[in-house]
């Protein structure tokens, strides 16, 4: 008799363990299927005509950091543009999109250890900045692009700040991001979560240490997308 206790005692046991393996796999299949209608891989969707905006935050080193080796700067026929912003470049550049940049109030310290660290703090009370450019004519555009670095597994409270002040339902927005490694983490799906009437395409990543030789990838990109004009 303990025997079959024991037996039934089993298979409950691997019935309950079963229906929990169930249960997860169709929460994931159904939270990975609300990603799927947020965010898309590419823009085959995106009409030829659109007008674009290419939008970003970026912090460039002062100078007397090594332009090779700094985490936030790169110089272009003589010229220093922080990371974010020389693939901003880039993209308006092919796109024939308008540039934007986003500036906040604040001013962040330096060297690279002193940004860092600032941005944490930042970060963990949470504070967003408040914006000093503002966008006068968004109605305009139908695709924006916005582009930070990655700072701290997520991206800047500057870019939080930017999406507080603006409402994108019914435009296309391109996340780009510079990083050290981390590329977006999960920032593409924080900007889905926030711009829920927003189509948000997963657009270029590129490394840091990389991003003086990262035109032809992203044009490429752009190319694919049929965003090159």
């Amino acid at each position: 008799m303990t025997k079959i206790y024991y037996k039934a005692g089993i298979v409950a046991v691997a019935l309950l363990c079963s229906t929990l393996l169930w249960v997860h796999a169709e929460t994931k299949n159904k939270q990975e299927a609300l990603m799927e209608v947020a965010i898309v891989d590419n823009a085959a969707t995106v009409q030829a005509e659109s007008k674009v905006l290419v939008t970003y935050f970026t912090w460039p080193e002062p100078d007397g950091t090594d332009a090779n080796t700094g985490a936030s700067r790169v110089i272009s026929n003589g010229r220093l543009y922080g990371n974010t912003e020389y693939i901003a470049h880039i993209i308006s550049e092919a796109t024939g999109g308008e540039l934007f940049a986003i500036k906040t109030e604040r001013t962040y310290p330096a060297p690279h250890k002193a940004l860092i660290d600032a941005a944490k703090a930042e970060a963990e009370a949470k504070q967003h900045p408040k914006l000093t450019t503002h966008i006068n004519n968004l109605k305009d555009y139908d695709i924006i692009f916005v582009g930070y670095p990655n700072w701290w597994y997520d991206m800047p409270m500057a870019i939080y700040s930017f999406f507080d002040e603006y409402d994108f339902s019914g435009k296309t927005i391109i996340p780009f991001v510079t990083s050290g490694g981390s590329r977006f983490s999960q920032s593409v799906e924080t900007i889905a979560g926030m711009e829920k009437n927003a189509k948000v395409i997963k657009g270029p990543s590129v490394s840091a240490r990389s991003v003086s030789e990262a035109k032809e990838y992203v044009v490429k990109w752009l190319e694919e997308q049929g965003l090159k004009k």
